[in-house]
């Protein structure tokens, strides 16, 4: 679900890792991040991951591919990629809910529906129940905000500040492993048989979620008590308002806004680079798009060290820049350069998601977390998806290179953004968890 991924508190305190003093060494730090990634809840929230990467690998390319089918339409296939991003409207509600019932049966419940839901495409047939593939992409789609907001806060009870970034990278490079296998796979299992088994699979994949998720056992951080909540308008706004008010995290997510409707462009104009300017069908948007895959993969694993190097702001900054430079050559027909630009947006998302979840997770207090995740997925899924939608209503009236150009210079601007507000204050919870 894609995009987003912490001892457990035995009290309801903000603070989910151990106490750390100035004394506390590096290599001390390590080895708990090390023991903590594998404590049994951790790695059964890994495997669950695993087996809904599965499905959201198999299922991201052929959704569209299979409406391009159904229509002839690349116009209705970039839909696709804002159907997905539709529910990101919806995700502070989302949020609110992770933060008031325990987010391991929140997940539990989401993979569930999203097992059920998936079955619904065995009923498409023909043109005439397209609109049920973009209402099941809807509804999947929604499952994937829903247990982002769910993970974040059941991610930062589970392991303590050290193995924060570690775990994301880790969960991240599964993630990428899937995008690079499954694409080949899935796309000669669609033209040999068509959509029915891959939707069986994903849809076995959710269940098989289920069950590995319902296993975890660990103590949550319990929600803010009734009488202590806030009004509702308030509750519900209180992720926004950590993000704008806290430092760093304010000028990355405005960074990250701005670079990521700039790939809502580049998302609506897929087709037409695979066939215009490259010449090829579009079955062949998966195979080569993996390669993006790869270099997630290196970016995944070398994540956590670059946040300790760098620090998350300035990884992000660097990972805008190289994402930005890996468009480029989708201005040109050039296979090879084509897909060397895409292994640089690999490296550039990767980088930036787990250096920003990363930040995210150690500023926010446990019990903001749902809301502060929702938020982070509404404000960088709503813009990508207003720029899909109006890339896609543009891509037979404008050159495709042209929305090109607009995608690269955005993205080069928002790494600027990126370094601006530095963080002044150490990452501790604050005191409130409201």
């Amino acid at each position: 679900m894609s995009g987003e991924g912490a001892g457990a508190p035995s009290a309801p305190t903000a603070d989910a890792g151990p106490a750390r003093t100035p004394g506390t060494s590096a290599r001390a730090g390590a080895v708990d991040a090390r023991t903590a990634l594998r404590s049994r809840p951790f790695r059964l929230l890994t495997v669950g991951w695993a087996f809904t990467n599965f499905a959201d690998s198999v299922l991201a390319i052929i959704l569209a591919v299979w409406v391009k089918d159904l229509t002839g339409s690349n116009g209705a296939a970039g839909l696709v990629f804002a159907a997905l991003g539709l529910p990101a409207l919806v995700s502070p509600v989302l949020g609110q809910v992770a933060d008031r019932v325990s987010r391991r049966r929140m997940l539990v419940v989401s993979y569930l529906v999203g097992a059920l839901t998936l079955l619904l495409l065995l009923a498409v047939r023909g043109p005439g129940q397209v609109w049920l593939v973009f209402a099941v992409t809807v509804v999947y789609s929604g499952v994937g905000f829903a247990t982002a907001a769910a993970q974040s806060g059941l991610i930062r009870d589970m392991l303590p500040d050290d193995a924060l970034a570690p775990a994301n990278g880790r969960l991240t490079t599964i993630d990428q492993v899937f995008r690079l296998l499954m694409p080949v796979v899935g796309a000669g299992a669609y033209a040999l048989a068509g959509p029915v088994p891959l939707v069986l699979a994903a849809s076995g994949a959710f269940g098989v979620a289920v069950l590995v998720v319902g296993r975890i056992t660990l103590v949550e951080t319990p929600p803010t008590a009734a009488a202590d909540r806030e009004p509702l308008l308030a509750e519900a706004t209180a992720g926004f308002r950590h993000l704008v008010r806290t430092p760093p995290l304010g000028a990355l997510t405005v960074a990250l806004v701005v670079a990521f409707a700039a790939v809502g462009l580049l998302n609506a104009v897929s087709f037409a680079i695979i066939e215009d300017g490259l010449g090829l069908p579009p079955e062949l948007l998966g195979p080569i798009s993996s390669v993006q895959a790869v270099t997630a993969i290196v970016a995944g694993l070398t994540a956590a060290r670059l946040v300790a190097r760098w620090g998350a702001q300035r990884l992000v900054a660097v990972a805008l820049v190289v994402l930005g430079l890996g468009v480029v050559p989708a201005l040109g027909s050039h296979l090879v350069a084509i897909m060397v630009g895409l292994g640089a947006v690999g490296l550039g998302v990767t980088w930036a998601i787990v250096g920003f979840v990363t930040e995210r997770q150690l500023r926010t207090p446990a019990g903001l977390q749902g809301r502060v995740s929702a938020a982070t997925n509404m404000l960088l899924n709503v813009p990508q998806l207003a720029m899909t939608v109006l890339g896609a209503a543009l891509v037979g009236v404008v050159d495709y290179r042209a929305m090109l150009v607009v995608t690269v210079v955005t993205i080069l601007a928002a790494a600027v953004l990126a370094l601006r507000g530095r963080a002044t204050s150490p990452r501790k919870d604050p005191a409130s968890a409201r």
